[in-house]
């Protein structure tokens, strides 16, 4: 509910009050006194609260193989000072942990006369439920869901050889505190299914996978047409790579699918638009704000506000609105992905993109939902005309060099393209070359953008983060292809 309290709009539900206060004889009052006492001599920065529940279940070989579940609690707070910042956690939110870690931060503002930055947007948004998806379903029908995946799948074709079936389920209670009695709070449910089945004939192996998730309950996940349509497409895609012939290698005109292959837009684009990178000039794309880097067809945004999304946020771990948020317009770079920190010291607005993993790890840039937007091609109208070259529809892992903006991606599902024709399924694909380059390259774009099933995890600085990608077919011209085809 919102309430104003001294004339400043607080959000606040208080029926979360009891997980950061029980046992302590803290409360917002004495919240406020110490945030503020502790940033008045700050730039920037915040009190983070969080409380989390998080399980998980992995059923292998035809058992369940593991079964977790961990609670966990603490505070961060946060005093910056120009481009530096004081940084204090403690996993036990009491009054004197949070007076040490004040004494801690302060050394950082102690000789600064900077004004505190009071700026603080609120919204009513909700994106998600506030449900606690962990308590929405029992024990019982969750390890029975997986166990039913590896009856159904070991039924479904004679040739698997293992199954793997993951759940994963986290409640997450944020509240960020500002000195002047203001907090925000959000409560973030996440649920991921994920399933990978390995398929042996003629003594080959292959392997095929399928996941999904977002900020819902479990309950559409654990339903039998759902978890079946997964597993039918994970053995397809098994199916397919057990009928894959070398890769030919060398340059040649790629045809990237809609959906999960943006995670290669992700890498080898989307953080080269953080702004922390461009503030320290260390990105491929420092110094080109409002330059023409890709062709009119491409326009790329980062929005963290759609509904119940892997990577959506109501509000960042600042506490600032998340927003669609446009990178590339019709080709030419219009904007950065921006915390409160290094948007400050560029220039510019927060957009909502500061993010960190837990509590123990501060802020910085981060993507949210990151994806191209369609363009006027037909899919199949950008497939007929490529001569010879090709067709990325699923992708594995990769690697990216932020700076030079230089990457590699391994293919999980990819084919011959013949005389605008898909043809033989190829294995051992991997895609070469740098970020700023493949824009310049993309000559096609289609009519089909669509996001990824849910499953992504961003990497960055060590931390982690739930990310949601999408693009839809395009075709990127010359484009270096790693194979395993002998001359």
């Amino acid at each position: 509910m919102i309430k104003n309290t001294n004339n400043s709009q607080t959000f606040e539900n208080q029926n979360t009050e009891e997980l950061f206060f029980a046992k302590s004889d803290l409360n917002n009052h004495k919240i406020d006194q110490l945030v503020s006492e502790s940033l008045k001599s700050a730039d920037d920065g915040e009190l983070y609260l969080e409380f989390s529940e998080n399980e998980s279940f992995v059923f292998d070989d035809q058992r369940l193989k593991s079964a977790s579940f961990d609670t966990s609690k603490g505070f961060g707070l946060r005093a910056i000072s120009g481009e530096s910042s004081g940084y204090a956690h403690s996993s036990d939110i009491t009054e004197a942990a949070l007076k040490k870690a004040s004494n801690t931060v302060n050394f950082i503002t102690k000789n600064n006369t900077g004004n505190f930055n009071h700026d603080f947007s609120k919204t009513n948004r909700k994106l998600y439920m506030d449900a606690n998806p962990i308590d929405t379903s029992n024990f019982e029908d969750k390890v029975n869901t997986l166990k039913c995946i590896d009856e159904y799948a070991r039924k479904k074709n004679p040739n698997v050889k293992q199954v793997s079936a993951a759940l994963n389920g986290e409640w997450q209670v944020v509240r960020i505190y500002r000195p002047g009695g203001v907090f925000v709070e959000d409560i973030r449910p996440l649920v991921r299914l994920y399933i990978s089945i390995v398929l042996e004939k003629n003594g080959r192996q292959e392997t095929g996978s399928r996941g999904s998730g977002g900020r819902t309950e479990y309950t559409s996940f654990l339903d039998s047409s759902y978890w079946k349509k997964q597993v039918d497409e994970a053995i397809g895609q098994a199916e397919i790579n057990l009928n894959s012939v070398d890769t030919p290698a060398g340059e040649m005109d790629v045809v990237l699918g809609p959906g999960y292959p943006g995670i290669l837009l992700h890498e080898a684009i989307g953080h080269g638009l953080e702004g922390d990178f461009n503030r320290k000039k260390t990105s491929a794309f420092s110094n080109l704000m409002g330059e023409q880097i890709a062709d009119k067809s491409v326009t790329v945004i980062d929005d963290g506000t759609i509904d119940s999304r892997r990577g959506s946020l109501s509000i960042d771990d600042e506490g600032t609105p998340t927003n669609k948020t446009t990178l590339i317009e019709n080709g030419i770079l219009t904007g950065y992905m921006q915390d409160r920190l290094n948007s400050r010291l560029m220039g510019m607005k927060p957009t909502g993109n500061g993010r960190r993993e837990s509590y123990a790890h501060l802020p910085m840039p981060r993507m949210t939902n990151t994806c191209m937007l369609s363009g006027d091609k037909d899919p199949e109208e950008i497939l007929k005309s490529v001569k010879n070259g090709l067709y990325a529809v699923d992708f594995g892992g990769g690697q990216v060099d932020i700076t030079s903006g230089k990457f590699v991606f391994t293919c999980t599902e990819a084919y011959k393209i013949k005389d605008g024709k898909v043809g033989e399924p190829v294995k051992g694909a991997t895609l070469i070359g740098n970020g700023p380059d493949v824009l310049k390259r993309v000559t096609m774009v289609g009519n089909d953008s669509r996001m990824d099933t849910g499953i992504g995890t961003c990497g960055k600085a060590g931390q982690g983060v739930p990310v949601g990608v999408g693009q839809p077919t395009m075709l990127v011209e010359n484009l270096t292809v790693g194979g395993t085809a002998t001359s």
